[in-house]
């Protein structure tokens, strides 16, 4: 692959250090790694296009060169559509994670095996991750990304399967010293986000291990100005003091909005020289009428029933209680 001409500001998938401006994944997952040192389970999650499959990707790669860690994130998002077939809802899975494994340019040793071990449907996730932590010399710490994307009986088998592997692992049994749920949503609104009913069996009874539900962060003022300084220092293009004030205040640190809105500037409107917040405020305009993907997205969450009795509270003045809100709504949003 060749290298880029120079970096830029991302606004569609993960980050890439080698096109595009990005920080350090640590200070957007504060207690992660503490968690991971005790060999705990438990869930990270953040809403759309807040850089969180950046981050468990950067975190997995900087835990397996640390040395006594192989940290392996990939995506369940190709199974979504198997929601009660648990055959191909593993076989994707697996494939997946191999393929991640081959891409993670880790050494032979630490490789998953290949092929993996023939089992009975409904246990083959399970066995298959005990052989590969049985063979591999170091602690292994699964990110299993897009988790909420399953649905139906597929979800709940590859919860249990986690769970049983968690608490048999005093026992001997060779398994992930820590998994980490990452998704859009919190492990407790997984039955509420696809429709189901809350009364009924959730499938947080099937993850009753996890030791925590950490939510990614978004940017602060000062994460704002030190990835901008990226940007002036590879092209001599400033943005001023209270251009970045004036970044922060828009979506409040929100990261897609903060990367959209450099982009806009930089590259949509061609600004030359320093840049003001009055070409900020522009670039938001733009965006707005450009209807954007993701601003397009949001406006469609607003007719959601949930959402919407937040919103009209929030207009009328009215009182609601705390948890009507959605968890997916916890990211500030754009003001216009």
């Amino acid at each position: 692959m060749r290298a880029p001409a120079a970096r830029h500001f991302n606004i569609a998938g993960p980050c890439d250090p080698r096109r595009h401006y990005m920080l350090p994944s640590a200070p957007q997952l504060p207690g992660v790694r503490e968690l991971i040192e005790m060999d705990c389970y438990f869930v990270l999650y953040a809403p759309q296009q807040t850089g969180k499959t950046t981050a468990v990707d950067a975190l997995a790669s900087d835990l397996t060169a640390e040395g006594d860690i192989a940290a392996l994130s990939f995506s369940c998002e190709l199974a979504k559509v198997f929601s009660d077939d648990i055959a191909a809802t593993e076989t994707i899975l697996l494939d997946s994670l191999r393929r991640a494994a081959d891409l993670s340019g880790s050494p032979e040793e630490m490789l998953p095996p290949d092929p993996w071990p023939e089992e009975q449907a409904g246990t083959r996730f399970g066995e298959a991750l005990s052989e590969w932590c049985r063979r591999c010399p170091r602690r292994v710490v699964l990110f299993l990304d897009d988790i909420d994307t399953l649905h139906g009986t597929s979800l709940i088998s590859i919860l249990s399967k986690l769970r049983h592997g968690h608490d048999a692992r005093h026992s001997g049994l060779a398994f992930p010293a820590s998994v980490v749920l990452c998704g859009l949503r919190d492990l407790r609104d997984y039955k509420v986000a696809s429709g189901g009913d809350p009364a009924r069996f959730s499938p947080a009874d099937s993850f009753d291990v996890f030791a925590d539900s950490l939510r990614l962060g978004d940017f602060t003022a000062g994460q704002i100005a030190e990835l901008y300084d990226q940007h002036t220092q590879e092209t001599c293009q400033e943005f001023t003091k209270d251009a970045v004030d004036r970044v922060f205040e828009l979506p409040q640190g929100q990261p897609w909005l903060v990367n959209a809105l450099a982009d806009e500037i930089t590259f949509g409107m061609g600004v030359c020289g320093a840049i003001t917040p009055a070409q900020v405020d522009e670039a938001k305009e733009r965006l707005i009428r450009e209807r954007a993907t993701h601003l397009d997205a949001l406006r469609g969450r607003l007719y959601e029933p949930r959402v919407e009795r937040v919103i009209r509270a929030i207009m009328e003045g009215t009182r609601f209680r705390a948890r009507t809100l959605p968890s997916t709504m916890t990211s500030p949003t754009f003001v216009i």
